[in-house]
Parts: structure tokens; C-alpha cells; sequence
């Protein structure tokens, strides 16, 4: 599908002052260094300016402080990044769907399938679930007993949701991923071994939200595993029966929450952030790459552990280049002992 806008046309969506000729036609989008004409890019990240001056974009997205003194096309607006993201939408190269349930699809009798829905090969949908209107269902994909997936929510293709699963609205689901599968419970035997426990909890997700690709979200054991609102998970990412993760939080890849551990609102997880069960982390919170967290976070901020107990990131930096420090006092210490 061709897309092509004028300037003027996106100016409008933006909000943004628009500086040059309303008239230049748009096609795509692309980075200041790469862009052709037909192409408009955005600055964000000072550490690009060097492309500023030699970009062959059309246009260039632009913040008050970088568009003063830039001599061609250009819309201003406060958050560069931020506009890009709006505009992104309007370049998707996904192909839509219209309202079809494929014939090789298995709808079970009792489910409820609203009429404006796509439904894809080999989709499952099991007995009392409910898709409701807008949605998109995926190749060979699963839906599970009695679950629940909102209004224009999109399932790629094989993803398993079992069975109590809730989902809000707006949902993406990418492929891949496993919503309300057993979490990690089992009861030491005395004699060794283990009892598995039964996981008889589901899962609740809101509004709003993303999951990446092979992400796994399990089902409670006793009461629901709970996504908020807004809540953005990268690919890979694992969360643990009766996690509760808040409204607006994203975690990055490979991070992950062990059973009945809590993030709170609108914190971010890096890559690689470990989670110990049953600890609570307060609302603001922001955790570096590979950061362990084996403590409850009271106070918000940005903590880091980096192989070494979690701390706020200033003091972990701090002592980081002690550490660094270590071996010329060492030698210094020798000196003096000689």
C-alpha cells in the first residue's frame, strides 16, 4: 500500500509548527543519515546532530533549540521522539484484515465471536470464550476456555492463551508468547522429589498493552496473575503466578518477575532485570540492565546492582570505580608496607 501525505497533512496531526512548504509530499520515513527524498526523518538524540547539515530527507522533525538556524522544510514540535511515534502509525507496512472467520478455524458453540472479527487458520477458540468486536486473531493461534480478549485487541500467530484469561482492549500479543500456563509451583517431597501445585488462579491483563514475542505470562495459583494498563513487555520476557505488574511499567528483554513479586506504576525494567519473589517494588522505579533485586524498593529513583548488592545507580557508580580503583591502591599499599 502507497502511502504519500503532504506536509501539511502530518503538520496538522502533529500539532507542529511547520516551517517551509506545506505542499512536500511525504512517503515514508527513515533516519537522518539514511533518508531519501520523499522521506521524513526527526532528531531526538543531540549525538545525531552530525547528519543534521547532509540528510536528503524532505523534512526533519525538529525541536525549538535545532530547528533555529536549519535551512530546509522542517516541523517543530517540544518532543521530536514523540512526534515520530504518532507518525509512525500512518507508515505501518502491516497488511489489515477484514471481518473473517477462516474455514479451517474451530469455534467452539458456546463461544462468543463478535460479527467484525478476523479469525485466521487453525485458530482454536474453546468453549464459553469471548472475542469481542474489532479483533484479530492470528494463524493458529489458541484461545482457552472462558477467556476474554477486548475490543480491537490483535493475537499474532501462535500465541497460546489458556484458559481464565483476561485481556482488555487495544492488546497486542505478538508471536510466540504463552499467557496462563503453570507457573514454577511445586511442594518438596520428603522423601524427595515434588507435588506439583495445582495453578487454579488466571490471569488479568488491562488495557492498552504489548507483549513481545515469547513472553510468558503464568496463571496464579491462587487468585490472578495481574497486568495494568499501558503496561509495554519486550520479547522474552518472563513473569511469574500472582506477579502484579503496574500501569504504564515496560520491562525489556530477558527481565522477569518470580512468583507473587509486584512492580509498581511507571517503572522501567532493562534487559536482563531479575526479581526475587514475594518483594514489592513503589511506583517510579527504574532498574539498569542486570540489575538483581532481592529487596523490597520503597523509595523511587534508579537503583543498580551489576553483580553487587542493589543500591541507588549514584552510589553503585561509585563504588563501580572503586572497584576500578582497587588494584593501584593495592600496589600503592605494597609500597608502603615495603
Amino acid at each position: 500500500m502507497t502511502r504519500d501525505y503532504s506536509l501539511g497533512e502530518i503538520a496538522a496531526y502533529l500539532k507542529a509548527e511547520l516551517r517551509g512548504d506545506p505542499e512536500v509530499r511525504i512517503t515514508g520515513l527513515n533516519t537522518l543519515q539514511d533518508s531519501v527524498e520523499g522521506q521524513l526523518s526527526f532528531l531526538s538524540n543531540t549525538k545525531y546532530s552530525k547528519y543534521l547539515s547532509g540528510s536528503q530527507a524532505s523534512a526533519v522533525i525538529l525541536s525549538e533549540k535545532n530547528a533555529d538556524g536549519y535551512a530546509h522544510d522542517c516541523l517543530v514540535v517540544v518532543d521530536p521522539y514523540l512526534a515520530y511515534a504518532l507518525i509512525s502509525s500512518w507508515f505501518d507496512s502491516a497488511e489489515p484484515r477484514d471481518s473473517f472467520v477462516h474455514p479451517s478455524a474451530i469455534v467452539d458453540v458456546t463461544a462468543k465471536v463478535a460479527d467484525n472479527v478476523y479469525v485466521g487458520p487453525n485458530v482454536v477458540i474453546e468453549g464459553r470464550a469471548v472475542i469481542a468486536s474489532g479483533c484479530r486473531i492470528d494463524a493458529n493461534t489458541v484461545i482457552g476456555a472462558r477467556s476474554e480478549i477486548g475490543e480491537n485487541s490483535h493475537i499474532s500467530s501462535n500465541v497460546a492463551i489458556y484458559h481464565d484469561v483476561t485481556i482488555g482492549h487495544n492488546a497486542r500479543v505478538h508471536s510466540g508468547s504463552v499467557i496462563g500456563a503453570d507457573g514454577f509451583g511445586f511442594a518438596p517431597l520428603a522423601a524427595g522429589g515434588w507435588q506439583k501445585i495445582y495453578q487454579i488462579g488466571g490471569v488479568t491483563i488491562g488495557n492498552n498493552v504489548e507483549v513481545g514475542a515469547c513472553t510468558t505470562i503464568d496463571r496464579g495459583a491462587l487468585g490472578d496473575t495481574f497486568v495494568g494498563n499501558g503496561v509495554i513487555l519486550d520479547n522474552h520476557v518472563q513473569i511469574a503466578h500472582n506477579a502484579v505488574v503496574g500501569d504504564n511499567t515496560a520491562m525489556a528483554a530477558y527481565s522477569g518477575l518470580a512468583g507473587s513479586a509486584s512492580v509498581g506504576r511507571n517503572c522501567i525494567l532493562a534487559g536482563y532485570v531479575a526479581i526475587v519473589g514475594h518483594i514489592s517494588v513503589c511506583d517510579n522505579v527504574t532498574f539498569t540492565a542486570r540489575t538483581l533485586v532481592t529487596k523490597s524498593i520503597t523509595e523511587s529513583g534508579s537503583y543498580s546492582s551489576g553483580g553487587m548488592q542493589v543500591l541507588k545507580t549514584v552510589d553503585w557508580r561509585k563504588n563501580s570505580v572503586r572497584m576500578g580503583q582497587l588494584d593501584d591502591m593495592a600496589r600503592r599499599l605494597k609500597k608502603l608496607e615495603d
